[in-house]
């Protein structure tokens, strides 16, 4: 029987026990005297979010195929833990075995967004880890980063051996391969690094430098051994009815997770091309799995975790070509077993309000629509491929449906934004509310329209043709807030029209962190040290900290989130392959500044550079 890491005392002092005893249904258990390698995969944020990450247990469920590999997970404990594991020296630990992940072989941590990068720091700690890789041992974890965030891994470079960049199903088993030939043969910690940098797909920080010019940019970035190459190359699968693991048997979290449902993956990329977005371009090409294969997915990860929902996760779902075939076999193989289906990231269309209306209780579910924004012109230089014809049309279908409240999304600061752009969310809501008045007859209306405007700021991300694009201040933001919510105020129906806005400070520390160089990893460090943590939630977020850390490091923040870079500057990511080509990203930042929109990626090939891994949306229908 397994002995938990934590006393029973401990356990009952603290929130939500049962985010630190593992041993949940379907959870991995193997003999340790049987495996040679062993994982500790971390989610840096609490239990609930970490188990809702479909990456981490695609990774979790192929790494533990192997039988000479055990992954286990671990995610960060919450605030009222990290201080007793403090308090009373008691080293972080992993779920399955509750052993110390200072004993495994790797500490992988998946980065899914930047506030979480003081978390990663609390992982190291209270691992007992040293927070430099230059600082660590022969007996130290090999600690690796992956995930969206390791496309600009410059920022956490000094606190990882190595990042992998791309998806993960590829190339962790040539990684594990020459661990165990490495430590067979008696090799050295830096033995095995130099084999890792040369896999393709696997970055070495320690084995590259950077030098910058007066100017604060960056000069040069060379490996430093040989052997090293000078680009590292994203992998993915091609063939996603080859290359993909699927999921049998999630684990079942025994306290609600955020996403408390089955997660079915039905295709990986995007063909939309919005220039804002980062995951449409460094998951370039579109890629589908096989319909039969979802449906078999479907049915045993329903059947294997008892789970009463299923949703589908895609960058946009409707864009796979057997969406109805699957939405169908769904409705009729689980409706009758109360199994809820989510449907995320549809396009609002007849079909899809047609699903949702099988699929949901109209009277107390609401539609999202996510304009991005306020007018045309605006959403033709970000490349939405969306118009407000389509837009009013798919509110006008889903009034006549019987719902009767609504979602919008926008962002600002959004590169060549105007006043007149911000004053257009409120104008667009209130067409929309008027939509509704206009088509459902006062008989057959369920109440008021309920619309919810929602703005977020702008973060220029790495691998977008906006990656060049300056931001604005905490003091903009919140000027264009006022703007939309002034203007808001003044429609007729301002009553049934509601606004939210995220907070400025929060966006600027991750445009900071987004586009970083390995002088950010001091402020990270600094930030750490005088008490960051949690930062990507309100309570525990702040930013007099962060500011306090800016200040003793002498970093000037505005270096990285006010200027425009200039397109032959080297970028701190510059080495990286991400499949898209640089040529390719300058065209769309020039295509958007004359507000030029580009097709997708099936009305015709926009030459991004994904044809090179000759599969894809790149060569549907050819051989």
């Amino acid at each position: 029987m397994r002995k938990l890491a934590l006393s029973d005392e401990i356990l009952l002092s603290v929130d939500k026990a049962a985010r630190y005893i593992g041993g949940e249904v379907n959870s991995v258990m193997k003999d340790k005297k049987e495996v040679t390698t062993r994982v500790a995969f971390c989610f840096p944020d609490v239990y609930e979010i970490g188990m809702s990450n479909l990456g981490m247990m695609l990774l979790y469920n192929m790494f533990n195929k192997r039988p000479d590999v055990w992954c286990e997970r671990v995610y960060s404990p919450w605030l009222d833990l990290d201080k007793l594991m403090r308090e009373k020296n008691i080293p972080l630990f992993a779920l399955e075995s509750q052993d110390p992940i200072k004993d495994f072989d790797f500490l992988c941590i998946t980065l899914g967004y930047e506030m979480c990068y003081t978390n990663v720091l609390q992982t190291l700690d209270l691992s007992q880890i040293p927070l430099k890789a230059a600082d660590r041992d022969q007996s130290c974890p090999i600690v690796i980063g992956g995930g969206a965030c390791a496309y600009n891994p410059e920022p956490l470079a000094d606190f990882f051996d190595l990042f992998y960049i791309g998806e993960g199903e590829t190339v962790y088993d040539a990684l594990f391969d020459a661990y165990k030939a490495n430590k067979e043969a008696g090799g050295s910690r830096e033995d095995f690094l130099l084999k890792a940098a040369q896999i393709p797909g696997i970055y070495v920080p320690a084995f590259y430098d950077v030098t910058y010019k007066e100017d604060g940019t960056i000069a040069s970035f060379t490996p430093n051994r040989p052997g090293v190459p000078e680009k590292v190359q994203k992998q993915l699968i091609v063939d996603m009815d080859k290359g993909y693991c699927p999921i049998e048997k999630p684990v079942v979290p025994f306290i609600k997770a955020t996403q408390d449902r089955v997660t079915l993956e039905i295709q990986r990329g995007c063909i939309r091309g919005c220039r804002f977005c980062q995951a449409g371009m460094i998951y370039r090409p579109l890629r589908e799995r096989d319909v039969e294969e979802l449906k078999e997915s479907a049915r045993a990860m329903l059947k294997n975790s008892g789970h009463e929902e299923i949703s589908l996760s895609s960058l946009s779902s409707s864009d796979y070509t057997h969406l109805e075939e699957l939405v169908n076999f769904l409705i009729d193989e689980f409706k009758s077993a109360g199994v809820n289906i989510s449907l995320p990231s549809l396009r609002i269309d007849a079909f899809a309000l047609d699903v949702m209306s099988k699929v949901q209780d109209i009277k107390k579910s609401s539609l999202t629509f996510a304009p991005e924004a306020g007018s045309q012109r605006l959403r033709d230089v970000i490349n939405k491929g969306l118009t407000e014809e389509v837009i009013l049309h798919g509110a006008k279908e889903a009034f006549v449906g019987g719902w009767n409240r609504v979602k919008l999304y926008f962002m600002l600061g959004l590169p060549t934004e105007t006043e007149e752009d911000m004053k257009g969310i409120a104008h667009l809501a209130e067409r929309i509310a008027e939509e509704y008045y206009d088509t459902v007859p006062k008989e057959k209306r369920h109440g008021k329209v309920q619309i919810v405007v929602s703005t977020s700021f702008f973060v220029p991300k790495p691998f977008t043709p906006f990656q060049w694009a300056p931001m604005y201040t905490e003091q903009d933001f919140i000027d264009k807030a006022k703007v939309v919510k002034e203007e808001i105020r003044a429609q007729l129906n301002q009553k049934s029209i509601k606004y939210n806005w995220h907070e400025p400070d929060v966006t600027t520390l991750e445009g900071f962190l987004a586009r970083g160089d390995r002088r950010a990893s001091e402020v990270i460090l600094k930030a750490y040290e005088k008490g960051a943590l949690y930062d990507a939630w309100s309570e525990s977020f702040r930013y007099d900290i962060w500011k306090e850390a800016f200040a003793e490091t002498g970093i000037d923040i505005e270096f990285y989130t006010l200027r425009e870079r200039s397109t032959d500057e080297i970028l701190p990511w510059d080495f990286i392959d991400a499949g898209v080509t640089k040529e390719f990203l300058i065209r769309e930042w020039k295509q958007a500044k004359g507000e030029v929109v580009t097709p997708n990626c099936r009305q015709k090939c926009a030459g991004c550079g994904a044809r090179r891994y000759k599969g894809g949306v790149c060569y549907e229908g050819k051989n």
